[in-house]
């Protein structure tokens, strides 16, 4: 299991620049060359019958993308926008081409060097329990930075077909 582990490590995270946010006093990581831009919260047209992380989708300069609130689709508890609040446009790559998403985060914290030998493996949490969408863990100043592969925490097919139905 722990060869699986490596490999993971291996394929996904890499020493780079993440952009750091926080969700629900966590921080997380995600690769700058996937953020197109970080904006702060505005309106969204909700969609009718998308899930409850589906939050909409937003005008963005002539352009409708998809949002979703990354706090629900992690299941934590809903909480109300501050002004701490952001929306990171992430491009995706799917079998629809290039989609531009929207994410909602708690606050967005700073723009990070993380090399190899500051991250770790993601632990093997055992049973059916998956966890392909973190690439590893990283240890930056004391803490642990989860690294999302965030094309894998959005699947770009059902995003596309919820910007298309609005």
């Amino acid at each position: 299991m722990a060869e699986k582990a490596g490999r993971a490590v291996e394929s996904g995270a890499k020493s780079g620049k993440f952009l750091t946010f926080e969700l629900d006093d966590e921080v997380y990581g995600l690769d700058i060359l996937k953020v197109k831009e970080i904006i702060g919260i505005m309106d969204i047209t909700s969609v009718p019958q998308s899930p409850p992380y589906m939050k909409g989708v937003l005008n963005l300069r002539g352009k409708i993308i998809p949002v979703v609130d990354l706090r629900l689709k992690f299941g934590f508890a809903e909480r109300e926008y501050t002004e701490r609040t952001c929306i990171i446009v992430v491009e995706l790559s799917g079998a629809e081409g290039k989609l531009l998403v929207g994410i909602i985060v708690d606050a967005v914290s700073e723009v990070t060097n993380i090399s190899d030998s500051d991250v770790e493996p993601t632990p093997d949490f055992g049973g059916s329990f998956t966890v392909d969408y973190i690439q590893g863990m990283a240890k930056i100043k004391g803490k642990v930075v989860i690294l999302l592969d965030i094309s894998r925490v959005l699947s770009a097919s059902g995003l596309g077909q919820m910007v298309g139905a609005a």
